[in-house]
């Protein structure tokens, strides 16, 4: 049992901070509560601004759904949405990154995505199915990328792709919750789980919506398709694609230089390949003049 939690909190570390992971398990001498060295400590100025958001998101779903109020509703979801970037700056500035606060920022960016969904939901202004689709895409990378620990400690790369669709969705979720500006629908459908389509008029936000999970569907495909070649070359290799065959981890600057040195040893082929065509070009000439002057 303790080493199942020990891995958990392993592949959770990788997830969030992978070089800060690898510098403490190799024993760094960065100050403590740097980035790059996070602490165990969980009452720090920012992590409290962080529950402070969390609890802002609580009071707007609660306040949202039941109509109490909802433009004060409103104000506290994008007050906790503009102050993403406060509970970092605070821990950096103050020297008290911590292991939680890694952890929290990315949960709050989920925490607020689903609360504003699941209030469009609740009070019928977004179908279910775009709700479920949301989340369990969601669910679905987050379970893929901790099946993934076994194969690669590092996480996939984010592709561009993934962040449109975030773009995209944040953009089309907020234009719903404010219910403006209303727009004449398409015309081109009229089911009632598509809004927007037919001829009824709709809340703009709804073509940001689709375009989001349009490029949804294709991150999806996408990072399927990464994890599924992660995975047959960490069997090919008999280990993790980003470890040593004996445990350890590669370096990213071993990385980058075997990389370098890769792409100059290329490079400088390329350019020999090219001289010594010159060259049998030249030699070809002279033997060809000769031959002429010969005759």
């Amino acid at each position: 049992m303790g080493t199942k939690r020990e891995n958990f909190k392993i592949s959770v570390k990788n997830q969030v901070g992978r070089d800060a992971a690898i510098a403490q398990a190799q024993g760094t001498t960065a100050p403590e509560g740097t980035s790059d060295n996070p602490s165990h400590r969980i009452f720090t100025v920012a992590n409290v601004i962080t529950m402070c958001r969390f609890v802002l998101t609580g009071v707007f779903l609660y306040m949202f759904v039941n109509d109490l109020n909802r433009y004060l509703a409103l104000t506290f979801y994008v007050i906790a949405a503009v102050t993403d970037f406060l509970d970092g700056q605070v821990a950096r500035r103050t020297q008290t990154v911590s292991w939680l606060g890694k952890i929290m920022d990315p949960v709050m960016d989920r925490v607020l995505l689903f609360t504003g969904v699941l209030g469009l939901m609740l009070t019928g202004e977004l179908p279910v199915w775009m709700a479920v689709f949301v989340i369990g895409r969601d669910a679905y990378l987050f379970a893929g990328s901790m099946i993934l620990q076994k194969y690669q400690r590092r996480p996939v790369d984010v592709i561009y792709v993934g962040k449109f669709a975030t773009a995209f969705l944040m953009t089309g979720f907020s234009l719903l919750l404010l219910g403006l500006p209303q727009v004449n629908g398409l015309g081109l459908v009229d089911i009632g789980w598509l809004p927007g389509l037919g001829h009824a008029r709709a809340a703009l936000g709804i073509f940001f919506v689709y375009a989001g999970l349009l490029c949804s569907l294709v991150t999806v495909l996408v990072y399927t398709k990464r994890g599924f070649a992660i995975k047959r070359r960490a069997l090919e290799l008999g280990h993790r694609t980003d470890e040593t065959p004996e445990g350890e981890p590669t370096p990213a600057s071993a990385v980058a230089a075997e990389a370098a040195a890769t792409g100059a040893a290329a490079k400088e082929a390329a350019v020999r390949e090219a001289a010594a065509e010159r060259s049998a070009e030249r030699s070809a000439k002279k033997k060809g003049s000769r031959a002429t002057e010969a005759n």
